[in-house]
């Protein structure tokens, strides 16, 4: 596997880099937004670790234009700011995954390890659990032959966790996916959104699609 790790703290980008590469993996450090934009859209990286403060040029246009140029390998994104808002900014903007600093190496390699391990497919418009297809460009869903109408928040998060397929997802991560800010630490809405996603995509179906994770979160897989 070949990483490029964009981030201009020499001690974080070092720190990173060498715990990649004692896991065996190929990483590339450059601490310029610019250049590591540059390098990303040339050379064939399986993942972009990016850093959200750079000089050149930020990490939110960094991503931004990587996705409009068709980038379409993961990308991990590191950043300073716990704000809500800024985390939702970033997944809206085509990050697959976000650490907030400062970080354990533990849980960085950790999340690296579950993007990597992503089928390709999963960058495609088209996503697909089991017989489940959703596509991010027309926003048709169907299991099977049949079609499925879903209203927005629905869709926005079936979406979500159709993205992170095989891995829990928080109450808390939906919530701010789907709806960009915290809502009452007791609003139900997440459970309710997905009980009305129940209804429409595994009812009818003898194989559930969605899992509860008690007291975590919901996951679904095939």
């Amino acid at each position: 596997m070949k990483i490029l790790v964009i981030e201009d703290d020499p001690t974080v980008g070092e720190f990173v880099r060498r715990g990649l590469e004692e896991q065996r993996w190929q990483a590339d450090l450059v601490n310029n937004g610019l250049e590591g934009e540059r390098m990303a859209i040339a050379q064939p990286y399986d993942l972009v670790i990016l850093d959200m403060r750079l000089p050149g040029r930020n990490g939110l246009d960094v991503l931004r234009t990587l996705r409009s140029r068709g980038f379409e390998r993961p990308v991990l994104v590191l950043t300073a700011q716990d704000a809500v808002d800024a985390k939702v900014e970033t997944l809206r903007a085509g990050a697959d995954d976000y650490v907030t600093k400062p970080f354990a190496f533990e849980e960085l390699l950790a999340r690296v390890e579950a993007l990597l391990r992503r089928p390709r497919a999963m960058a495609s418009p088209l996503l697909r659990v089991a017989d489940l297809e959703l596509d991010q460009g027309t926003r048709d869903v169907r299991r099977g032959v049949e079609a499925i109408e879903l209203t927005p928040k629905e869709f926005a998060v079936l979406e979500y966790l159709m993205r992170h397929a095989g891995r829990v997802m928080s109450r808390t991560l939906i919530t701010e996916y789907a709806w960009g800010y915290h809502f009452d630490p007791g609003t139900n809405i997440v459970d309710v959104v997905i009980n009305h996603l129940r209804k429409k995509i595994d009812a009818r179906f003898e194989k559930k699609l969605i899992t509860t994770v008690r007291g975590v979160g919901y996951m679904i897989r095939g």
